[in-house]
């Protein structure tokens, strides 16, 4: 099992910690901050500790030995995720996918056109960016990126995929499983 840091884990590492000085926390609130403080709330400081140790060891990404990369929102660096100057963008960046969705198919990998980037790993695999916004609920493909954020926090189901066989297996949208939680909606 890998477990992946994603830009939630980073703020919820910085509120256990206190590390709150460039922190907006009305935005924080808006993305499930508010649920979080309060399911903390009757916790104790032993079991913060050990949350806080869990969220220190969590990797910025994964790569296999089929060379098959595992990261969360994406890179920027075109050499890769080990020259990412800015180790926050695995978390954040967008660019990935957006290049991948922008992509004319009729480029040839082996073209000074085609983005390095989409070339460096047999496959990249993200989330972050739901596939909601382009009109689908189960994960998509463009060039060798894989999108499996199928949407769950915008009413959309939680997806999980076998990266061998691209089989995958999803909820019913979040919203009908929790009929009180609004999510980000």
């Amino acid at each position: 099992c890998i477990f992946l840091r994603g830009n939630h884990d980073e703020l919820l590492l910085d509120w256990l910690e206190g590390n709150t000085k460039n922190f907006d926390e009305k935005m924080w609130y808006k993305h499930g901050g508010e649920a979080t403080v309060l399911a903390y709330s009757d916790i104790s400081e032993a079991t913060k500790k050990l949350h806080i140790d869990f969220l220190i060891g969590l990797e910025n990404y994964f790569l296999d030995d089929e060379n098959r990369l595992f990261v969360h929102a994406g890179f920027t660096n075109m050499n890769g995720v080990h020259y990412e100057y800015f180790p926050k963008l695995f978390y954040w960046d967008r660019t990935l996918w957006e290049s991948a969705l922008a992509l004319d198919s009729s480029i040839s990998k082996s073209s000074w056109l085609y983005p390095r980037r989409l070339t460096l790993y047999t496959e990249v695999y993200i989330g972050h960016t739901p596939v909601t916004r382009i009109g689908e609920t189960v994960p998509v493909q463009k060039a060798s990126v894989w999108n499996v954020d199928t949407g769950a926090a915008f009413k959309g189901p939680l997806t999980i995929m076998d990266v061998n066989t691209k089989e995958f297996w999803q909820s019913e949208p979040l919203n009908e499983l929790y009929f009180n939680e609004k999510g980000r909606n």
